[in-house]
């Protein structure tokens, strides 16, 4: 069904085509049948990918230490608030405001927490876990679109984990010196007059924004060799725009994978970074098992960073997700497990030494980056470093 949708989209253009990021956008976004609008999207070690959440409840606690150092940074306002965007199924709201619960009563007694999710399925099971939470601890969360949040109205700290990855990119490459764009157009199969398979076009680039983007990020990649292909999110530039707009004093934490933008258009990365992850394998083939498998790109920090300093944010910090979840107290969690009780079942103390150990790996999700931003802090708040940031060797 979203194959035949999407055609009759690039059908219905007077080229033939659709950009990539169109294609993206549907194949995962469509209201009916894109991947995340659905009950498809399968978390966990069984499911299509792991995220840091679905590991252990620590990444979420750990994290609620560093928001409540700033609330207190802040100055502990009276009505604080988290955003997150693009929640999963909820469990890392749920560790979050559980151990805020528990450790920080007099934050939660003031906190509101919200939701920004576009996808329907995912915001079904979100309140599927997160409902009966809000009933029992009495916890104030708000589902909500980005309309319904004014701007400069956020106090508090916007924050992500795996989002800006899977925001919808233009593929771009480089003929004779030019910057070119990959089109999605479709033909029928020689084999089968009635089978119709996607394919890539090349033409001119579908808007000067592309440019400015390489532009904003200090980079040249027209003289690279032919063929050099790579992703351009202009999306992740409308989004940090929101943010920040919405943000009137606090913090933006960004967790995902990716580089800085002299690393992501390095010249032998010429092929990109886009991934398709079905079943807990992965591949780069964005045109089968549409609706069913996730596509995501590497997070050009700098781009984000940049757009940041234009939208009148600051830079807090830039690391990487295992020395963040160190400086915030990880290295105590696994030595604790050292010491194991004579009730305690020896099993269970393995796995999650295991899974607090896969956080902090270097070759996985110890590698995913941290950005910080900030906004309207005075002087003495800036001197203040976030203990996720505090690493002598940072």
């Amino acid at each position: 069904m979203l194959d035949k949708i999407i055609k009759e989209k690039i059908a219905g253009n007077y080229q033939q085509r659709i950009t990539f990021a169109e294609y993206m956008d549907w194949a995962l976004y469509h209201p009916q049948h894109g991947y995340y609008a659905t009950n498809r999207v399968n978390f966990g070690g069984d499911g299509d990918f792991v995220t840091s959440p679905y590991l252990c409840k620590d990444f979420g606690e750990l994290l609620a230490v560093q928001f409540a150092e700033i609330w207190e940074i802040l100055g502990k306002p009276a009505r604080f608030q988290l955003v997150e965007m693009g929640a999963g199924q909820g469990l890392l709201a749920a560790d979050i405001l559980k151990f805020l619960h528990k450790n920080h009563l007099d934050l939660f007694g003031c906190l509101e927490y919200l939701i920004v999710e576009k996808a329907a399925g995912l915001i079904a099971e979100q309140k599927h876990i997160l409902e009966k939470l809000s009933i029992n601890l009495n916890a104030n969360i708000r589902w909500c679109g980005w309309e319904d949040i004014e701007e400069n109205s956020i106090t508090g700290c916007f924050f992500s984990n795996e989002l800006v990855d899977a925001l919808p990119v233009h593929l771009v490459r480089v003929e004779n010196q030019k910057l070119q764009e990959v089109y999605v157009s479709f033909e029928t199969s020689a084999k089968s007059q009635e089978q119709e398979n996607f394919k890539e076009v090349i033409g001119e680039i579908s808007t000067p924004a592309i440019q400015d983007y390489f532009k904003l990020v200090g980079i040249d990649i027209c003289g690279y060799e032919d063929g050099y292909r790579t992703e351009v999110n202009l999306a992740a530039l409308d989004w940090m725009k929101t943010v920040a707009n919405r943000l009137f004093r606090g913090y933006i934490l960004t967790i995902d994978y990716g580089y800085t933008a002299e690393r992501f258009y390095h010249s032998r990365r010429n092929e990109g970074t886009l991934q398709c992850y079905f079943k807990h394998s992965h591949h780069n083939d964005p045109y089968i098992n549409l609706g069913y498998q996730d596509i995501t790109a590497h997070v050009d920090f700098t781009a984000l960073e940049k757009q940041g300093l234009l939208c009148g944010l600051d830079k807090v910090g830039f690391v990487e997700q295992g020395l963040f979840l160190m400086a915030l107290g990880l290295g105590e969690r696994i030595a604790a497990l050292s010491f194991v009780g004579d009730n305690e079942d020896m099993g269970n103390v393995l796995r999650r030494r295991e899974a607090l150990h896969q956080l902090i790996n270097p070759m996985g999700l110890g590698n995913f980056k941290v950005l910080v931003q900030s906004k309207n802090l005075n002087e003495s708040q800036k001197e203040l470093s976030l203990k996720g940031l505090k690493m002598p060797f940072i």
